[in-house]
């Protein structure tokens, strides 16, 4: 009986372990570092080339150094990413994580060995502090914060949306938002901040995604919300802090 004992209990061990060398090797191709591991991991592999997914104007506005771009939405992107050595370690990113992370799944089934992928992308990259660099001089200027709070301290409940152009969820809450400022033009100020043009009030406000909403009374935040709200849910927010 103790032998049979030791062997399924050898057995169990054996499966186990079978187990974790799967899952392991399933998840050893793509790996979400957080920026400070991003950033240490990238520093370990300098050879390593580092893809920013983004749109052109996006990378031009701010990426990281020696980063290359191919645009996820680009209809050449496949092509494009299987000039790599797929044998070899890859970086992606974008701003907020979810185009990285399409990337990711692409390259998985262009058979790409290992691809590191910045969890959270630029806007966590810029939470933490941590360096970037840029192409265009001649960026579009950025809302002062003085100006940011000035408009955002006012009698009116202020809706903020901050949004990004090429995001999908943002394009859904948009005409929503439109709605509300113009049936309560009175009693409400709907203020969009590009996430990509206002570095400085996305930082200070700790802004990691978008959509993301942000609903003023004065300096005091009612509100806030990752994502998108319905105008169900919005007008209640409003109506209850009239």
């Amino acid at each position: 009986m103790k032998t049979i004992h030791k062997i399924r209990i050898s057995k169990s061990i054996t499966l186990i372990l079978l187990s974790v060398s799967l899952f392991l090797g399933l998840n050893s191709f793509g790996q979400n570092l957080s920026p400070t591991d991003f950033q240490k991991k990238m520093n370990e592999l300098p050879k390593a080339p580092i893809i920013d997914v983004r749109t052109p104007n996006e990378f031009n506005q701010g990426h990281l150094k020696n980063a290359i771009n191919i645009n996820i939405n680009d209809a050449n992107f496949i092509n494009l990413i299987n000039k790599l050595d797929k044998s070899k370690p890859v970086f992606v990113y974008c701003l907020s994580g979810a185009r990285s992370t399409n990337a990711l799944n692409q390259m998985r089934n262009q058979g790409f060995n290992v691809v590191y992928n910045l969890a959270g992308g630029m806007m966590k990259w810029r939470a933490a502090g941590l360096p970037e660099t840029t192409v265009n001089k001649t960026a579009k200027a950025e809302m002062s914060l003085a100006q940011f709070n000035k408009m955002t301290n006012t009698d009116k409940i202020v809706i903020v949306d901050y949004y990004a152009e090429w995001c999908a969820p943002c394009k859904k809450q948009a005409p929503i938002l439109k709605e509300i400022e113009v049936e309560m033009k009175d009693k409400v100020t709907v203020l969009k901040i590009d996430v990509d043009q206002n570095k400085e009030i996305v930082s200070i406000n700790k802004i990691t995604s978008v959509p993301t909403i942000l609903i003023y009374k004065g300096t005091k935040v009612l509100h806030k919300k990752q994502g998108t709200l319905t105008k169900a849910e919005l007008l209640k927010i409003i109506n209850k802090n009239l």
